[in-house]
């Protein structure tokens, strides 16, 4: 009977440990910490020192895929890949108000290739939290910061197999630097949330740039109907289920000085730093198994985007400045099969409009959620028309079959 009642207290205690849950208490959810890297099912494999004085959580995620592309005058080809291989710790150390979230990167799409006087990009999230209560989050360290509703949203949590066109080519990523964020968000009430930041503007992982130029960026949300259950706002696909309509609107403004890559945090290096703007703005509505969304995203220089290496004036390097709508539709059928559809359009300005075409691009998906986000099956078609400024036009298309698992 002495073995039975120590092997019994040794499992409550392994199973009390193994369901951490980092700085939370019955009305306040992790995911609140709006940076933390992506969607949460379960919470991952987790650690408690005996005398409570820090948390650690581990979780990994996989995305693996293969597509068949068709492209006009090209031969068509096969693709197989690992998409992405990510590995996270979270916790806190000393008291729960004091956080951490580790993500790293391991897979060749997420890293990149290896480059000559760059660094390698294992590190994707390092950031420090300090929370004193549900309301307030400051953070310090390399994290995505606050722009486009699909960014901030984890890849995990997407739809579709890859975020959209337009959020390839203005969203703001992650930067190094501070975040302060004000969460105001109830149940069945209007709620909303401010977020802002302060950032050196060049992007993760990056050494030996210093310079006088730094982003700064701010956000607004707000939910006219109350928060989303589960805090949906930060998955795609009405997987809860709203039993009433949820409404979320947002608007964000980056300014990024004296940036020195193409897409300001992203891209390849200018040959003289440019000061850019953008705007970004969102709206998603679930209800009952529907979910919508719709965004606008833009960029603007004061200035000619164009750059010109000083030893080849043939050799050029631009901003891609104009902007870009997106809009998405999703049914979720009651045997967790999902049918989703999208459109997105993207108009380059005048000035880059004999360097890259227009854009429009479709795409139909089917997903089977085995374990909401964490374990799903996907299917896509997706098919691209470009337009030159000649008035010739190209159009692609893939099709594509990706499988994602996590815990």
């Amino acid at each position: 009977m002495k073995k039975i009642a120590l092997l019994s207290a040794l499992l409550i205690g392994w199973n009390a440990s193994s369901q951490i849950v980092v700085g939370r208490t019955d009305n306040d959810n992790d995911l609140k910490l709006t940076t933390l890297p992506y969607y949460n099912f379960g919470k991952g494999v987790g650690l408690t020192s005996p005398d409570s004085l820090f948390q650690l959580n581990i979780r990994f995620r996989i995305q693996n895929r293969v597509t068949y592309y068709n492209n006009e005058d090209e031969d068509p080809a096969y693709d197989g890949q690992i998409r992405r291989l990510r590995l996270r710790f979270d916790g806190y150390v000393g008291n729960p108000k004091f956080l951490y979230a580790i993500q790293l990167s391991f897979a060749p799409g997420d890293t990149g290739e290896i480059r000559e006087g760059e660094n390698l990009n294992i590190i994707r999230d390092a950031v420090i939290y300090y929370r004193p209560n549900s309301s307030w989050n400051f953070s310090f360290g390399q994290t995505k910061l606050p722009g486009n509703r699909q960014r901030v949203n984890s890849s995990g949590g997407l739809q579709l197999t890859d975020r959209t066109i337009n959020n390839a080519r203005f969203t703001i990523d992650r930067d190094f630097g501070f975040q302060v964020h004000q969460l105001n968000e109830f149940k069945d009430k209007f709620s909303y949330n401010f977020k802002g930041a302060v950032s050196t503007g060049e992007g993760r992982n990056v050494t030996g740039n210093a310079d006088d130029g730094v982003a700064l960026t701010g956000k607004a949300e707000i939910f006219p109907f109350g928060a989303f259950t589960k805090d949906g706002t930060y998955f795609e696909g009405d997987l809860m289920r709203e039993k009433t309509p949820k409404l979320m609107l947002s608007g964000g403004f980056q300014q990024n000085n004296l940036a020195r890559r193409t897409g300001g945090q992203l891209g390849e290096e200018l040959f003289n730093p440019m000061t850019m703007k953008n705007v970004f703005v969102d709206a998603m509505l679930k209800y009952q198994g529907w979910s919508a969304m719709a965004a606008f995203m833009s960029r603007a220089t004061g200035e000619d985007p164009v750059t010109v290496n000083p030893d080849d004036p043939t050799d050029l390097r631009y901003v891609y400045t104009g902007h870009g709508f997106d809009y998405q539709l999703s049914y979720l059928f009651p045997t967790n099969y999902e049918l989703i559809g999208r459109y997105s359009i993207q108009q380059p300005n005048f000035e880059i409009f004999s360097l890259t075409p227009k854009q429009k691009q479709f795409s139909l998906g089917l997903t089977k959620y085995i374990w909401e986000h964490t374990f799903k099956l996907q299917g896509e078609v997706t098919y691209d028309m470009l337009d030159y400024i000649d008035g010739s036009q190209r159009n692609n298309w893939y099709v594509r079959f990706q499988v994602e698992m996590g815990i």
